[in-house]
């Protein structure tokens, strides 16, 4: 059964990007490209579980302008690790050309069935933002955050998470060194009523 997990890197004060939606905070940290090989097995070994790739519009804004896709679409599949993508977005955007890309909006309940069944039995990455993922957790689709923290700190930014989540519901399972960087895996799970 397919899994939703939010893989994501965070400043230690728990920021995604800054107010401009900027990331070269993490580009300004040394290994911080997945080439580095201390980060490429465990993004690899994390993108062979994943059937799927779920962002909103500030996620897939940023991919745009960072990579080029839309003036080089062969790259798309790079992108997204190969992966069938799902972009909840209001805004008309374009599109790489080819791109195996399926524009939804609205409640992500309503589409959960439609994302699990092109993940294939595989694992859904919740590559971003914050209150997409957000929304997810509301919808009961939210079972574990792998949060990757950078040594540095923005004070004001798009958040990690902009939902109240208690130690109730969030359950340590790892942590690892990676260089400059804390890995934490966090298992989600639902709220007691």
């Amino acid at each position: 059964m397919s899994r939703f997990v939010y893989l994501t890197a965070t400043t230690l004060d728990g920021y995604l990007a800054d107010t401009d939606h900027s990331l070269s905070w993490l580009f300004a940290v040394e290994g911080s490209d997945t080439a580095d090989p201390e980060h490429a097995d465990a993004f690899s070994s994390f993108t062979d579980s994943v059937g799927a790739v779920v962002m909103g519009s500030s996620t897939y804004r940023w991919l745009l302008d960072e990579t080029g896709v839309l003036d080089h679409p062969e790259t798309w599949p790079d992108t997204v690790a190969g992966k069938p993508a799902f972009l909840f977005t209001s805004r008309d955007l374009p599109l790489p050309a080819g791109a195996d890309v399926t524009i939804l909006s609205g409640d992500p309940a309503g589409y959960l069935e439609t994302i699990t069944d092109r993940a294939q039995g595989r694992d859904v990455w919740l590559m971003g933002g914050g209150d997409l993922v957000g929304q997810f957790d509301d919808a009961g689709a939210l079972h574990e955050i792998q949060a990757t923290v950078a040594p540095a700190t923005l004070g004001a930014g798009a958040p990690l998470l902009p939902r109240r989540l208690g130690p109730d519901r969030l359950h340590l399972v790892d942590v690892e060194r990676r260089g400059q960087f804390a890995h934490l895996t966090y298992t989600v799970t639902r709220p007691e009523t």
